[in-house]
Formats: structure tokens, C-alpha cells, sequence
């Protein structure tokens, strides 16, 4: 039977992808990253999915690519192939979590280095267990990092910080990370999937359409400047317009004058 390197889940509004390569602490391959892509397609399209949570099989979140079965995999020719035209295009894995419409925790419960670090950069939150340890060691390799490094990485950590993790290709641990403000919370690691499903919980018990609205406004909004804000303010005023007239507006107040909690639909 085949072996499915990526598990996906769904319990009531929380879909769960799991990277399944334990054994390999989850190094990624061609096959991971076509199998998380759809997952993560997946839970784009399922209207009853309103967050994603991301973690890892075992011991690990992501150990970066498998230089034995992703360097020599014969398709690796056509994608540098590709990386040296003229305007590639984004690594898809980076593309599909990125583009997301819907909110993404990366549950990290070990470790997390190359892509693995750039995937967990690429959530919206992280949640880290006391195990966790995150690295981009490209430059040890004499290469670079994936795209997310360079637009949300120094957002969340700042200019200097990111230059020295890129730069140095240095392994910090949980706790570190969380000084940083590379993740948000650091839980025993017993305790991981139960914490970040909880914080999955309380973002989709809310609003669906106003919490995409929400976590677009925040990526429009990443590293602006205040001569910049007029487009942000366009989608701000046109965002409001839309959202009060939604039905779960409308739910929203008459359970506030009710004092019930309210019941949304997403519409």
C-alpha cells in the first residue's frame, strides 16, 4: 500500500496537514511538496475549513529538503531548468502557503531548518514545542533561502536578526525563537498539537470572511510606509462596506443584543 507522505485531517472547522516522513524527520521531496499542495488545495476549497494547522510526524517538523531523494530525483533538472529562466516562478510550496487565503499555524514540533523553517516562516503563527529548533543553513550548502525569508522573515524578527540567521546559517532553539518573535508561544511539547489547535479553535469560532479580510489586511499592510497607506485604506473602507452587509455581521449584533454567543456561517 502506499505510503501517503502527507496526512490531512479535518475536525469541525480546523484542517490539520501532517508532513509523514518520520523516519526522515520529514525531509521534504518532490512527492511531499505535491501531496501538501494539494492538501493545502484542499482546504482552500472546503467551505467548512476555516483554519490549517501544520506540523510534522515523530520527532520532527521539516529537516529541509532530502538531499538524497530530492537533489537526485531526475525531475530536479527541469526545475533549475525553470529557476534560470527569465522570470521564475514562486517554489510552489512557498506559493500554496503564502497565497492562503484562510489562517495557517505551523505547529512546530521539532526541528525545523531549510524549507522546514521556510514553511513554518510561511504560516501566519507559529506555536513551538520546548523541542523545537529552526535554521536556514542554505549558505552552509553555498546556497540561498526560498523566498519567504526575504519578505516575511525580517517582518517578524526584523532587518538584522534575519540577516544573521541567513547569514550565518545558525540553529537557534525554541526559546530563542520565541525571544525573537519568530513564534508566539513556546508549550511542553505534550502539549503542542493541543495548544495549537485551541488557538485554530478561537480563530474559527469567529467571523470567517471577516477573519480573511483580517489576515489580508495584515499582509497588504506588512512594511508599508505612511506615504503608502492609501491603498490600504482602499481596502480597508471597501473590506467595511462589504462586511456590513454580510449575514454573520448581522448574527454577530443580534447575538451581542441577545447576549448569546453568536452562530456564523461565512456568508
Amino acid at each position: 500500500m502506499e505510503t501517503r507522505e502527507v496526512l490531512y485531517e479535518v475536525d469541525g472547522h480546523v484542517a490539520t496537514v501532517t508532513l509523514n516522513r518520520p523516519e526522515r524527520l520529514n525531509a521534504a521531496t518532490f512527492d511531499l511538496g505535491e501531496q501538501l499542495i494539494a492538501a493545502l488545495a484542499d482546504a482552500e476549497a472546503d467551505d467548512g475549513v476555516r483554519v490549517v494547522v501544520l506540523t510534522g510526524a515523530g520527532k520532527g517538523f521539516c529537516a529541509g529538503d532530502d538531499v538524497e531523494a530530492a537533489w537526485g530525483d531526475p525531475r530536479m533538472a527541469a526545475i533549475l531548468r525553470e529557476l534560470g529562466g527569465v522570470r521564475p516562478p514562486m517554489t510552489p510550496e512557498s506559493g500554496s502557503l503564502l497565497g492562503m487565503t484562510k489562517p495557517t499555524i505551523a505547529a512546530v514540533n521539532g526541528v525545523a531548518v531549510g524549507i522546514g523553517m521556510d514553511l513554518a516562516v510561511s504560516c501566519d503563527l507559529r506555536v513551538a514545542s520546548e523541542h523545537a529548533r529552526f535554521g536556514l543553513m542554505y549558505v552552509k550548502m553555498g546556497l540561498m533561502a526560498d523566498l519567504p525569508s526575504y519578505w516575511r522573515l525580517p517582518q517578524l524578527v526584523g532587518y538584522e536578526k534575519a540577516a544573521e540567521l541567513l547569514m550565518t546559517g545558525d540553529i537557534i532553539d525554541a526559546a530563542e525563537a520565541h525571544r525573537i518573535g519568530l513564534v508566539s508561544r513556546v508549550v511542553p511539547h505534550d502539549e503542542l498539537l493541543p495548544a495549537a489547535r485551541d488557538l485554530a479553535g478561537r480563530i474559527a469560532s469567529n467571523a470567517p470572511l471577516a477573519v480573511r479580510h483580517v489576515k489580508e489586511g495584515l499582509r497588504r499592510g506588512a512594511g508599508r510606509s505612511f506615504a503608502e497607506l492609501t491603498d490600504l485604506a482602499t481596502f480597508v473602507g471597501n473590506g467595511l462596506a462589504r462586511l456590513f452587509t454580510t449575514e454573520d455581521h448581522k448574527e454577530a449584533a443580534a447575538a451581542f443584543l441577545e447576549q448569546r454567543d453568536p452562530r456564523f456561517t461565512g456568508r
